[in-house]
């Protein structure tokens, strides 16, 4: 009896989902962000990973996750290759992570407008936003409420532009609200594997139940209700003719077998918002395009908001700047990085230990000769 009583602390320090979680944690660490917590003192309190050091030289990159697991899940594999052109933020959106609010609001402009809010405590009034599903209602709505906080948007895979008639016109694989949160936010491992069949093209296979039950366990059993009410949310009385339209450059990154938010929003979108919208479309993937075909959307995403005149990087620096610059261990602690660093200390130290060999043998030499002509005069 006893050991049963203990078995979900032991489940949990036991569990896959929550050791993956740890090395998440690391992971950002290492990438030279930091874990905040943000309290509005109206109820709301917002997570974010926020950079340990934010370099004013470098543009502002906010990274938006949709449904699922927490950011850290969503954008741990696309972190590395942006926190060295950017000042990278990830934010847990409210009901997600360890984000909460106690206000009845559920709408995307009332997440955007606490992501504002966020963003304003960090001391950041100008960025790049990044928005998967969800995440780029949040993104949109971000960006029509603040222009001129927003430079550029990625908005991947998200159906901003969809109308309440939608589902029952046929659109999407469901015909009910009902229907659509039970598969957005499973609670059985067959809806889970529901979820990842209509996300991947190529789910993974074969996956035992207590792994999927130990993910929802951890990442899926906190505030349903209230995640249930974001869904409602977006389709309550939408319509495209109300939607606002964006005025910043925007890239649409669509997944050509999408079966969450088909194509046919993606260019829907992209007509929305005219001349100012570009649309990407890549095969092979579906909804979640951005651990599907992971190389091929960073490489969207790079030539798109990368901007090499937006910050003077370390190789234009003359070599005086270069040696009176101040060496940040936390933006060059990272991957093969370190290897870089710890061969450059090896090879320094080799030349070193060669150029302290030669100075100690003239030094022999030079005592040697001197003791000898003194001893000749």
């Amino acid at each position: 009896m006893a050991i049963l009583s203990m078995w979900p602390k032991l489940s949990r320090c036991f569990s896959y989902t929550s050791s993956r979680d740890w090395v998440y944690r690391q992971f950002f660490s290492m990438m030279g962000l930091r874990s905040v917590a943000t309290n509005f003192g109206d109820g709301t309190i917002m997570h974010c990973w926020v950079p340990k050091i934010h370099h004013p030289c470098k543009p502002t990159l906010v990274l938006v996750h949709g449904f699922g697991a927490n950011a850290m899940w969503q954008f741990g594999e696309h972190l590395r290759p942006f926190v060295t052109h950017f000042n990278v933020y990830v934010p847990d959106l409210l009901f997600f992570g360890n984000s909460f609010s106690s206000r009845p609001e559920r709408t995307e402009k009332f997440q955007a407008q606490c992501l504002m809010k966020l963003m304003e405590s960090q001391g950041v009034h100008r960025m790049m936003l990044v928005g998967i599903s969800y995440g780029g209602f949040v993104g949109y709505s971000l960006a029509a409420q603040f222009p001129e906080a927003v430079e550029r948007v990625v908005l991947c895979c998200t159906g901003v532009c969809l109308e309440e008639n939608d589902m029952k016109s046929g659109l999407f694989k469901v015909s009910t609200l009902d229907e659509a949160a039970s598969i957005l936010l499973p609670q059985t491992p067959d809806k889970l594997r529901l979820l990842m069949r209509m996300s991947f093209v190529k789910p993974a296979r074969g996956v035992p139940s207590f792994f999927l039950a130990d993910f929802i366990d951890v990442m899926c059993s906190k505030y349903v209700e209230q995640k249930k009410e974001l869904i409602e949310s977006i389709l309550k009385d939408r319509q495209l003719s109300l939607l606002p339209k964006i005025t910043q450059p925007t890239l649409i990154v669509w997944g050509e077998q999408d079966q969450i938010f088909p194509l046919e929003l993606g260019y829907r979108l992209k007509e929305h918002i005219g001349e100012n919208a570009q649309i990407v479309v890549i095969k092979n993937a579906g909804h979640a395009v951005n651990l599907e075909k992971t190389r091929e959307f960073e490489r969207h995403l790079k030539s798109f908001l990368i901007d090499t005149e937006s910050c003077t990087p370390s190789s234009q620096l003359t070599l005086i700047e270069q040696i009176q610059k101040k060496f940040d261990f936390t933006e060059n602690w990272s991957g093969w990085g370190v290897l870089a660093w710890c061969g450059l200390l090896l090879l320094l130290v080799t030349v070193f230990e060669y150029q302290l060999s030669v100075m100690v043998t003239m030094f022999c030499y030079l005592s040697t000769k001197f003791l000898v002509e003194s001893d000749v005069t």
